[in-house]
Formats: C-alpha cells, sequence, structure tokens
C-alpha cells in the first residue's frame, strides 16, 4: 500500500472534452473514512526555453479565456495521444514560433496542480533554433504574437505580471541559474 493511499471506490465521469475530462471519485481513506474528490485528467503537455543566438528568449503572447486576458509565455502545448513528449515540444516549438531545432534537451517535469488535476508539463530547453522557411499550420483556434526578450526584460515583465505563469516563471528562473548562452 502507498503513504496515505486513497482507494477508489467508484468513479463519476462528469465530462469529456478536447483538452480535459472531469470525474469525481468516491474513494476509501487511510483512516477507513469515505470522501469525494473532484478530479481533472489532462495528457500532459510541454514547454520550450528557446534562446536565440543572440540570447534573446522566445517567448508568445496569447489570450487566456479563464483569466480574461492575454499572457506572455514560452511556446507550450498539449501532448497528443501516443505522442512522445520531444516530439511534442518540436512540434509546438514549430507551430507557434516558426522556428525548429535540432537540439532539445530535457530540463525537468513538474505537476501543475496536484490537488485536483493530474496534468504534467515536461519543460526542455534549446539555444540551437533554426528559422522554418515554410510556417508550419497551428491550431486553427490559437492566436499568438512571438516575443523575443532579454533575461532582463522577460523579469521586467514578471514585475509588471504580463508574465504570470508558472512555466513561464521556471523557464526564467532556469535561465537566470544557467544563463541564456549555456
Amino acid at each position: 500500500m502507498k503513504k496515505f493511499e486513497e482507494k477508489t471506490i467508484a468513479t463519476n465521469q462528469i465530462f469529456e472534452g478536447h483538452i480535459i475530462s472531469l470525474q469525481v471519485d468516491d474513494v476509501l481513506l487511510p483512516d477507513g473514512n469515505k470522501g469525494k474528490r473532484e478530479l481533472v485528467k489532462h495528457p500532459g503537455a510541454v514547454a520550450i526555453v528557446a534562446v536565440t543566438d543572440e540570447g534573446k528568449i522566445i517567448f508568445v503572447e496569447q489570450y487566456r479565456k479563464p483569466l480574461e486576458r492575454s499572457l506572455v509565455e514560452i511556446p507550450a502545448g498539449k501532448i497528443e495521444a501516443n505522442e512522445e513528449p520531444i516530439v511534442t515540444a518540436r512540434r509546438e516549438l514549430e507551430e507557434e514560433t516558426g522556428y525548429t531545432t535540432d537540439k532539445l534537451q530535457y530540463v525537468t517535469s513538474f505537476y501543475t496542480s496536484p490537488g485536483f488535476a493530474d496534468e504534467i508539463i515536461h519543460i526542455y530547453y534549446t539555444n540551437q533554433l533554426k528559422i522554418l522557411t515554410d510556417k508550419v499550420a497551428g491550431d486553427d483556434d490559437e492566436f499568438v504574437e512571438l516575443i523575443a526578450l532579454t533575461l532582463e526584460e522577460a523579469e521586467q515583465y514578471m514585475k509588471e505580471k504580463k508574465i504570470h505563469d508558472a512555466k513561464t516563471v521556471y523557464a526564467i528562473q532556469y535561465l537566470k541559474m544557467i544563463g541564456t548562452n549555456a
């Protein structure tokens, strides 16, 4: 038995969407009592810390409906069924930025909100970007603007809350640690 394990007694599927599904599980708690858990299931995602030859970090600005505002973020996207995260990383880099690379270095993975969701984000790094000669089509409902910032400019965007999501803040902290020319 796993420490503090909550055994699932029953699952009620509430919603099945394109990006997430929602379920409510009845669970048996470690002390023998019963409880309910509302769970968001997600296939996982990748995010790419991409740095140009000039030492600028590639970001995309995108409207985020749950927040009712735009955010500046590192390129990212959902892992498709049976797709390896590194394949998703290259695809998302190409679709969102118009760049590609032959070198993606795995950095880390983390759970975004483990209290209610199983979403995991895999972070990759590259400083060997090449501009694509032919643009790769992205999602029909995704509208992004490319932004290249120095590390100092990115930190200022954080202060102004233009950059205000965990994966992008992580990326900036990572680059502060390794430097943009690593």
